[in-house]
């Protein structure tokens, strides 16, 4: 992380990444397409995410979650900054010549060999199925249905652990401490996701959000009846009732998932509450 001398008061605490193992400048354009801006819009023009708009001009980098190319060697030409995600990507050249992004791990160097294949090396930034990987090994880009790609643990600095083998699942303990069941067959990359750095950055000024596409929040009780469950009243009111959206949905401890929701029966223990963490 790089810090400034506190000239000024915003200077005082915010923080940036230092970029140093990016080794290009640019990214590769027949793997970058224009990202259009919603705003946080539906595709009726409806508001569905607050506070987002504005923001840096950005293309998005196409990204192989899939890691299909079995068999094929692949050397890394790149460790690329991606504005669209938290972590770092690399583009790797495959021995066919096709050119792929994908994400990069915390200890991808330039001119690394990987692979992709049902079953291959313990090497850090192989893709190979669950089955064929021992216990305590790291992964992360890890597929829920086989073939369709990774779904879980893609952000800065994550991983899963594999803790057991049994009844043709691999149990995964992830980042926020679920230990959930995944079929064997499905497929994961070994080691851990670069940038691991990302967490302790600080913005650290409101314009620095704006370029992120992060518009102002405004609280529900400094807005009129008509705008908020929570606005009105004679004076400086703190609302009256439990925190709440626009829309009247409760903020906290409302449960939303739904009973009949078919991935229940993969979770083998639920994620720990902040609080519980603490107290543990």
């Amino acid at each position: 992380m790089k810090t400034f001398r506190p000239i000024t008061s915003v200077l005082r605490y915010k923080t940036v990444e230092d970029f140093s193992t990016i080794t290009a400048s640019g990214g590769y354009r027949p793997l970058m397409v224009v990202k259009k801006k919603w705003g946080g819009r539906n595709n009726t023009g409806s508001i569905t995410v607050r506070h987002r708009g504005g923001g840096h001009r950005r293309f998005y980098r196409i990204i192989d979650f899939r890691r299909d190319k079995m068999g094929i060697p692949a050397v890394v030409e790149t460790i690329e900054y991606d504005p669209n995600r938290t972590c770092r990507i690399a583009r790797v050249k495959y021995m066919d010549g096709e050119r792929r992004y994908i994400l990069a791990t915390v200890n991808m160097r330039v001119g690394q060999r990987i692979m992709s294949a049902d079953r291959c090396e313990i090497v850090e930034g192989n893709c190979m199925q669950l089955q064929h990987i021992p216990p305590g090994t790291l992964v992360h880009n890890v597929e829920i249905l086989a073939g369709k790609g990774g779904r879980i643990v893609r952000s800065a600095g994550a991983y899963a652990e594999i803790l057991a083998k049994e009844n043709n699942l691999v149990q995964l303990k992830l980042p926020s401490t679920e230990v959930r069941a995944v079929p064997e067959n499905c497929r994961a990359v070994i080691g851990q996701v670069s940038n691991a750095d990302h967490m302790n950055t600080v913005i650290g000024s409101a314009g620095r959000s704006r370029w992120m596409g992060w518009r102002p929040r405004v609280r529900g009780v400094a807005m009129n009846p008509v705008d908020h469950p929570m606005g009105g009243g004679e004076g400086r009111t703190s609302g009256g009732r439990h925190p709440c959206s626009p829309r009247g949905m409760k903020a906290k401890g409302l449960k939303t998932r739904k009973k009949k929701n078919l991935s229940n029966q993969y979770i083998i223990r639920r994620r720990i509450k902040k609080k519980e963490r603490t107290v543990a």
